[in-house]
């Protein structure tokens, strides 16, 4: 059986089937204009007060805008947690808000639940607040054990546990007890990029996923910081995420609103990433009233849109397509113009297709002309193509490991109505 043919788990299908997420970089660095990764200014849990923070506007935007979950930045690489955790003093519970009875982590979380968003929470190993015993490898794993038990027991189900490993490149953790100590807390969890991950980073922070883009790798780019990559020692069924940034920085700044990314620009990414199989995880950095900014929150709302306009009402779907071998056929009543194709795998069997065509019949001398040729598959191809006018649609399997299997085929039109 070819690597490629891996099953994968429950969890990691749910995964994949989820597509598209809002990433959220929120903190005490919020409230330091221009504080950069690692930066060497002191910062006070005295400047944290977000008077207006309202994570459910956080996430009723999300789900409002087609997403279907949400990682939130539990802990970044300065330190600070946005939970009152009993093993620093950098946390919400030594700030001004609520008088340091608030808890950001159980309002995210809390809101999720609300909106019916699937709750993931980012956490840093790297802790420059913890720069004294960073060094000694068991204090240090205690302290990572006990946060991790902290956000993994008081929240209810956490669905994704997203390691950063910026700051951790040169740092050995006991990554046996770590990972054992979470998969106990939460069986069910899924793990990014570190440890014993469940999913990757896509090696990038622009949102680009490469193609082909398989499910299936021996080994995990580590992080932003260096080429290195993590060898898995053998070959792992781990769906690709591709993280980005809606603005120039990942937290709050008052100077990069104009570079909020276009509906053009947003599109793209969506067809490099979700249209080549991986995860769009989009970040938007709530401001210092502790609200998304406004015009973040219309982007994603207009993108949202647009992704509906595209893709929600298909020409026609695999129930009215005819297989003859390793051919579908879509032969309609009369010629249609199109300019997409939408192939997912059925993944529980491994994933099986390496090369397809999409082909059409000309509506005057009916020939057979290739549109498009693709390689990977996985959970989802979208394939676009110059409208054209046909009188059928072909999606040929030129070559797979063992039998293709089709989960779902549609051909859209997305372009002006004729």
């Amino acid at each position: 059986m070819s690597g490629r043919q891996i099953i994968p788990g429950a969890r990691q299908l749910a995964f994949q089937d989820w597509e598209y997420g809002l990433f959220i970089h929120f903190g005490l660095r919020t409230f330091y204009e221009g504080y950069v990764d690692f930066d060497e200014r002191p910062m006070s849990p005295s400047a944290f007060n977000p008077v207006e923070l309202d994570c459910g506007q956080w996430i009723r935007t999300a789900k409002q805008a087609g997403m279907n979950y949400a990682v939130f930045t539990a802990k970044h690489h300065d330190g600070f947690s946005n939970w009152p955790s009993a093993y620093t003093e950098m946390s919400v519970a030594h700030t001004p808000w609520k008088d340091g009875k608030g808890d950001v982590v159980g309002e995210f979380v809390a809101a999720c639940r609300k909106y019916g968003v699937k709750p993931g929470l980012y956490y840093s190993p790297y802790d420059a607040s913890a720069e004294s015993f960073l060094h000694d490898g068991k204090a240090y794993d205690d302290y990572f054990v006990n946060q991790i038990t902290e956000l993994l027991t008081k929240y209810g189900e956490i669905d994704i546990l997203w390691f950063d490993g910026c700051g951790s490149e040169d740092h050995e953790y006991d990554w046996p007890r770590i990972i054992g100590e979470i998969r106990r807390l939460q069986p069910n969890i899924l793990i990014f990029n570190m440890g014993d991950p469940d999913f990757r980073w896509v090696g990038n922070e622009d949102g680009v996923a490469p193609y082909p883009c398989w499910n299936t790798v021996d080994a995990v780019d580590f992080s932003i910081q260096t080429e290195r990559k993590e060898q898995l020692g053998e070959s792992l069924r781990l769906p690709a995420e591709c993280d980005v940034q809606m603005r120039a920085n990942w937290f709050y700044s008052d100077h990069d609103e104009h570079t909020v990314k276009s509906i053009d620009e947003l599109i793209g990414l969506y067809y490099y990433s979700v249209g080549r199989g991986a995860n769009l995880l989009l970040n938007i950095g709530p401001d210092r009233r502790g609200l998304l900014p406004d015009k973040d929150a219309e982007r994603i709302l207009e993108f949202g849109e647009v992704i509906r306009q595209r893709f929600a009402s298909p020409i026609a779907t695999l129930a009215d397509c005819e297989r003859e071998g390793r051919c579908w056929t879509f032969r309609p009543e009369r010629t249609i113009l199109l300019d997409h194709a939408v192939i997912q795998e059925e993944l529980a069997h491994g994933e099986s297709i390496r090369s397809f065509r999409i082909s059409v019949m000309t509506q005057k001398s009916q020939r057979l002309i290739p549109v498009y040729e693709g390689k990977s598959v996985g959970h989802k191809a979208i394939c676009r193509f110059a409208p054209i006018r046909a009188r059928e649609v072909v999606m040929e399997v030129l070559e797979s490991d063992g039998e293709p299997h089709v989960r779902e085929l549609s051909f859209h039109y997305v372009g002006e109505k004729l």
